[in-house]
């Protein structure tokens, strides 16, 4: 036997087996179109782009690993574009201690017997 769902019913009722294999909103037999073009650019293909993208700019990786892979005035690698990465890695300690404490005392309090 076949079954299928009744939107009026909201239960599993019996059905042809037609009707069970084509569920309410699909239609069998129909085409399948493809979507008209929502952009006007025409696309482009990889090799047609050439080496680099338009859209990408430019290929900053070679002088960031110039940057970090020098060892100057003893810096640490973490810390040697200046302020910014220092406030960035001061906010990541304080967060990463502030949490910390936070699971302590959270424990702490846990650990607590019920007070009735």
């Amino acid at each position: 036997m076949y079954y299928k769902f009744s939107g009026f019913t909201q239960k599993l009722t019996g059905s042809a087996p037609a009707t069970a294999y084509n569920p309410q909103g699909l239609r069998s037999g129909m085409p399948a179109e493809s979507p008209t073009m929502i952009f006007a650019t025409p696309t482009k293909l990889a090799s047609e782009a050439g080496a680099v993208a338009e859209y990408m700019g430019a290929n900053r990786v070679p002088d960031l690993q110039k940057l970090f892979q020098v060892m100057q005035n003893g810096i640490p690698v973490h810390l040697k574009r200046g302020y910014p990465d220092r406030l960035l890695y001061r906010t990541t300690m304080a967060l990463t201690i502030g949490g910390v404490a936070y699971c302590l005392v959270a424990l702490y309090i846990a650990a607590q017997p019920n007070r009735k």
